[in-house]
């Protein structure tokens, strides 16, 4: 299998627009830090997202470039929930009460929440209710784990306070590929690990593979695939590994421009759509394939990711408006991370965004093209127009001309009146999506000093 395009395929994974490497201190921005409850009057908080972070994991992965520090020496986790609870009470304070406040989806993540005890949970769960009033056992909850930190009694209190996912990074089943990928984990212990997951009520399970690492073969790839299908998880992520500045491995490896790794990913990721394909799954987006049977776990059908607001909690969340992204200061680098997660513990006053970048106009229509056209089921136009009064062709003629020369569009979607992604156009996300960028928040991204 050759490459179809002289355009690499994996040259970032678009998770959010755009991304904290863009952001800056908004001290030094014309306003200066706003005030929380003025970024947030006027706004719709009628299907708000909670996403609440815990930096803390009991090993760092060679591929992660994630906001997260090992371990939580002495009181550290403690001090760090006390500071989550202190900024939950301000940020609920500055959504005020002149309209009803209604969070439609919750998550915790990291890092990994359940590095934290079960009765740290407990309290983690009661910051999100007590504190933010979300309601946890009538919305969607999603937490991630680790083989290492799914413990009965962690399990068991995400279980009673509402949980309905539980998202698992397994990575590899196969050994000698998560040594290869600085995970040392057994396989005995994420099948344990798994089990205890099956054994709770929590209603989906997802299971994270990445494919890429050193010496991953489509046998080895498919061994790992057949193992997570023995569970039959209502969902699973397909990642590829990159091996990025800072991390472990991309201290250690070879060049990102490698061409026959850039194949390998590719072939990989083919033989694994494919074969969940072919095993009863559908394909939400280039990393996400749910059971068909399986029941729906990401919010109700009144919250959108391009439009409805977004509250996060903790040192390494996001927070946006309609307006505003923001959030605190992003680092990879162990001391730095250390620093950080120290100064959040150390803060009493919460009221004021400290970085983030205005989202406005034309920001706000690549955003919204970027959230929607990466997903399987396309962008609707008429939901584009009605929001921006254009058309996403109008908008951006140059780049969508381009992914169409290069078979990136479905061409028969816009007779449903939808702009949506070929095969090969999911298979290529990571590379058309960077395209959409801005070239504000490109040259942004490229002055930002790594950290």
């Amino acid at each position: 299998m050759t490459l179809t395009h002289t355009v690499r395929p994996y040259e970032s994974y678009v998770y959010a627009y755009p991304h904290k490497t863009a952001y800056r201190p908004l001290a030094e921005q014309p306003g200066g830090r706003p005030a929380l409850h003025e970024l947030w009057a006027g706004e719709r908080k009628d299907a708000l997202s909670l996403y609440l972070h815990i930096p803390f994991c009991e090993v760092r992965c060679g591929f992660c470039n994630l906001f997260t520090r090992i371990g939580a020496p002495g009181e550290l986790a403690a001090r760090y929930l006390d500071a989550l609870d202190r900024q939950a009470g301000a940020v609920r304070e500055a959504l005020g009460d002149a309209e009803p406040v209604r969070f439609a989806a919750a998550a915790f993540g990291g890092g990994t929440p359940t590095f934290l005890t079960a009765g740290e949970l407990e309290r983690l769960c009661d910051i999100a209710e007590k504190r933010m009033g979300a309601d946890l056992r009538s919305v969607p909850l999603s937490v991630e784990t680790s083989p290492s930190t799914a413990t009965a009694d962690r399990l068991a209190v995400l279980a009673e306070r509402g949980a309905t996912r539980i998202s698992i990074g397994v990575q590899s089943f196969v050994e000698a590929e998560a040594r290869a990928a600085v995970r040392p984990q057994h396989a005995a212990d994420v099948e344990q690990a798994l089990g205890r997951i099956r054994d709770t009520s929590i209603p989906v399970l997802n299971i994270d593979l990445i494919y890429g690492i050193d010496g991953q073969t489509e046998r080895t790839w498919q061994t790992s695939l057949d193992a997570a299908l023995r569970w039959r998880p209502e969902e699973l992520y397909l990642y590829p590994l990159y091996k990025r500045p800072l991390t472990p491995l991309g201290r250690l490896s070879r060049s990102e421009a490698d061409a026959a790794w850039d194949e390998q990913r590719l072939r990989l990721y083919r033989a694994g759509r494919d074969h969940l394909l072919a095993h009863g799954y559908e394909q939400v987006s280039m990393r996400m394939f749910r059971r068909a049977d399986a029941p729906r776990a990401d919010g109700p059908d009144d919250y959108a990711c391009q439009t409805d607001g977004m509250i996060g909690l903790g040192c390494g969340a996001r927070s946006y408006t309609s307006r505003l992204h923001y959030s605190f200061d992003y680092a990879v680098r162990t001391n730095e991370v250390r620093g950080i997660i120290d100064a959040y513990t150390a803060t009493e006053d919460f009221s004021r965004a400290e970085v983030g970048r205005y989202t406005e106009g034309d920001e706000a229509r690549r955003r919204h093209l970027l959230q929607s056209v990466l997903q399987a089921q396309g962008m609707p136009v008429a939901e584009y127009r009605e929001r921006f009064g254009s058309s996403p062709y109008e908008d951006f003629p140059e780049e969508l001309a381009r992914f169409g020369a290069r078979g990136w569009l479905d061409g028969g979607a816009p007779a449903e009146g939808l702009l949506r992604l070929s095969p090969e156009g999911l298979a290529y996300s990571d590379a058309l999506g960077p395209e959409l960028f801005s070239p504000a928040v490109r040259a942004a991204m490229a002055a930002y000093e790594l950290k």
